[in-house]
């Protein structure tokens, strides 16, 4: 027996319990559908912290994505009581001189500040004299680092806002399926979606898949987007004094490279230890053969790399470490776009390593797009035909 829908959502992470939301409260009927039961571990979504920050230097299109994320956020707190958003301000910090790269741009500090002025973000620039003495944290700094500081930035609670999302798209009518596979997409007048659990024909499909993206859509999306491992690691503090009240989330640049940095947070309350990642674009995997277990000399190198001389008060004593996975395309922005052949299947993926800060925007963004809503933001830059 095939079922009918209206909308389905394949994949219930970052993007699709957005998407699932937004929909849900346009009013449209629609199935949202995960392999596992979100928020899980086995995808990019986990990992209690994520950094937002309004003024993106990865550049202008995504400004408004991100300034309505943090928006759609706010009503989220105020409609669910959950707390998910912390405004605790984010320090993006580089060399005063010589070549940098974040995310493939170069000059990321600058760019930061050019989005800031052209979207009138409140922020400052600081040098590295003036880091060290507001943000006692950060050791060994040279004095000459230009910074940009945005109090407004801070990060946000990915499981939470995962839940926060599903929970009201559920109580706004949208019917969620857990531990289901969509094994297949194809499409001849609608969109049929073969399921571990039966087929469903659908007007429009939105595939928010992450890793599992490309082997489920095939061409063009197996050539475009490719998958790396992540670790994130949390260090034990022998002292707390330099993380008080002010103390920020950071993207500290120390070298040249788009692999000489190192991010992290404040601990959360009541917490001892401090979360720090980096990134890595060397190896590839996939979402399905991915090591998930983080071996204790993956955090011995972080710290002694990036960590160690940098951090007041943070140790090599480990207290826990996860991996999870980058989902990224050659110029390592999004694909938030219609399927070049597929005229009833939209595609948002991939988030390249800086998509949950733009993930409640994106959702809004999507259903808008899908619905005929008045309040559209301009997607043109996230294009498949880009990479043509």
């Amino acid at each position: 027996m095939t079922e009918q829908a209206n909308f389905v959502v394949v994949g219930l992470g970052a993007m699709g319990s957005a998407v699932l939301y937004h929909l849900a409260k346009r009013g449209v009927d629609v199935i949202g559908i995960d392999r596992f039961a979100p928020p899980h571990r086995m995808g990019s979504s986990h990992g209690e912290t994520r950094i937002t920050r309004q003024a993106v230097g990865e550049g202008g299109d995504y400004a408004p994505l991100v300034l309505n994320s943090h928006r759609i956020w706010r009503e989220l707190e105020a409609e669910t009581g959950e707390k998910l958003l912390n405004a605790c301000g984010v320090l993006v910090m580089g060399p005063g001189s010589g070549p940098t790269s974040h995310h493939g741009k170069p000059d990321f500090v600058a760019r930061s500040i050019q989005v800031a002025r052209e979207f009138g973000i409140a922020h400052e620039t600081i040098d590295g004299v003036e880091v060290g003495r507001r943000f006692p944290q950060f050791l060994g700094l040279a004095g000459t680092e230009k910074a940009y500081f945005e109090p407004g930035g801070g990060y946000v609670f990915p499981e939470r806002c995962i839940s926060a999302q599903l929970s009201r798209a559920a109580q706004l009518g949208a019917e969620i399926r857990t531990g289901v596979e969509v094994l297949s997409i194809t499409e001849r007048g609608t969109v049929r979606l073969e399921t571990s659990a039966g087929v469903i024909e659908a007007r429009q499909a939105v595939v928010t898949a992450g890793g599992w993206t490309a082997p489920l859509l095939g061409a063009p999306f197996d050539r475009l987007l490719t998958v790396n491992r992540q670790v994130l690691h949390w260090y034990e503090l022998d002292d707390l004094a330099a993380y008080g009240p002010g103390a920020p989330a950071f993207i500290w640049m120390h070298g040249a490279t788009d692999v000489d940095y190192f991010y992290g947070f404040p601990p959360l309350r009541g917490d001892r230890s401090i979360k720090i990642a980096t990134e890595q674009y060397e190896t590839q995997t996939t979402a399905d053969t991915v090591n998930r277990e983080v071996d204790p000399a993956e955090s011995d190198a972080m710290y002694r790399k990036h960590v160690k001389g940098r951090l007041a008060g943070a140790t090599a004593r480990v207290s826990q470490a996860a991996a999870c996975l980058y989902t990224i395309t050659p110029d390592r922005g999004f694909i938030i776009d219609r399927h070049p052949r597929l005229d009833h299947v939209f595609v948002v993926s991939a988030c390249s390593g800086h998509g949950f800060k733009h993930s409640a925007g994106i959702g809004e963004a999507v259903a808008e797009r899908l619905t005929g809503g008045q309040r559209q933001v301009d997607l043109t830059g996230f294009s498949v035909a880009r990479f043509e």
